[in-house]
């Protein structure tokens, strides 16, 4: 552009927005235009206001949580960051920086990305922005069925020795809270911890199965992992060939035992009348293909993370079934309680 270019643009620039503008250049202009186009579209939308807030205990971790006013449960971002014992360091400022810390800082590590699915990838894109109960700033929260799905990206990673050194302690984190909201679920407990839950409507006990129970059966769907029967196998002592060998028919009666009759009351009578056996004995379909996909599916997927998590931590059989017994006890059932030696 020659001279007499440059100070025709200046010109122009200076009848639209006047001598400052000119001397800033059309850059600073095209700024300027863009905030109008903004004005005149009127203020963003401001973030839904907390209509319930609380503190959700997880053994002697505390993360902030609220229902906001369109229902959405949260839980607070810098509250999960704490509770992993993680912070934002230089590094994930410098990610920032260069537009590549696109994930909450407690699974933006590089060696954790391989362990992230495309699903939680892209829930985990944006924060939850709310105006929290108290007043204040714009608080940053994540939907708070993410938590136990982030939780299982550092216990994954650490199982595939995956980890540094510094973040041995977060999985550790991640591994109590996980059996801490595994069977009641997550929200559940965000309601509890901000009140909400006494102002629920009083589900009567054919209400919670009509919640965790369809009325039409479901496609099928892989849902138990293969990790469960793995454990099994492992703890029993028998050698493990794979999901494509048939297994024994006793495995069947511990996940009756182990998941369905600990899920919710009645749950295992209700969908043996759904899915009765045929006259060889066999079931036409698959229990959980009659549960509910907005209440029965991640209350079954957060049990059987709780289990695994059992599993992981027991040597045998009969040390996982007295922790099961303790944490997860049968309706009916007596609590089994640990007794110490007779005194002497």
């Amino acid at each position: 552009m020659d001279e007499k270019e440059k100070n025709q643009e200046a010109v122009e620039l200076g009848k639209l927005g006047g001598a400052k503008t000119a001397e800033r250049g059309p850059d600073y202009y095209a700024q300027i235009q863009a905030m109008r186009k903004i004005r005149a579209g009127g203020r963003p939308k401001a973030p839904p206001r907390a209509e319930h807030e609380g503190v959700l205990k997880i053994g002697d971790l505390e993360i902030p949580c609220a229902v906001l006013e369109e229902g959405t449960r949260v839980v607070s971002e810098r509250g999960i960051t704490k509770a992993l014992g993680g912070k934002r360091g230089g590094s994930h400022w410098r990610r920032m920086k260069e537009g590549g810390a696109d994930l909450p800082v407690f699974l933006s590590a590089n060696n954790l990305r391989p362990f992230i699915d495309n699903d939680l990838g892209l829930a985990l894109k944006e924060p939850n922005l709310y105006r929290p109960k108290s007043g204040g700033g714009t608080a940053h929260g994540r939907k708070a069925e993410l938590l136990p799905k982030i939780c299982e990206v550092l216990l994954k990673a650490r199982d595939a020795g995956a980890l540094k050194p510094s973040q041995e302690h977060i999985a550790a984190q991640a591994e109590i809270m996980v059996r801490g909201f595994a069977h009641v679920g997550i929200i559940a407990l965000v309601d509890e911890a901000t009140g909400f839950q006494a102002i629920r409507d009083r589900d009567t006990l054919q209400t919670i199965l009509d919640k965790f129970l369809r009325k039409e059966l479901a496609a099928w769907a892989k849902t138990f992992p293969d990790e469960f029967y793995q454990q099994i196998f492992r703890l029993r002592g028998w050698q493990w060939k794979g999901m494509h060998v048939n297994r024994p028919q006793v495995v069947a009666h511990w996940t009756d035992d182990l998941v369905y009759k600990r899920l919710a009351p009645r749950i295992l009578e209700e969908l043996r009348v759904l899915n009765p056996k045929n006259q060889r004995g066999q079931r036409k379909h698959k229990h959980f293909q009659w549960l509910t996909e907005d209440v029965g599916h991640p209350a079954l997927a957060q049990h059987l993370y709780a289990l695994i998590g059992f599993m992981r931590a027991s040597s045998n059989w009969k040390q996982f079934y007295d922790m099961i017994q303790r944490a997860f006890p049968k309706r009916g059932d007596v609590l089994f309680l640990p007794f110490g030696e007779s005194p002497k």
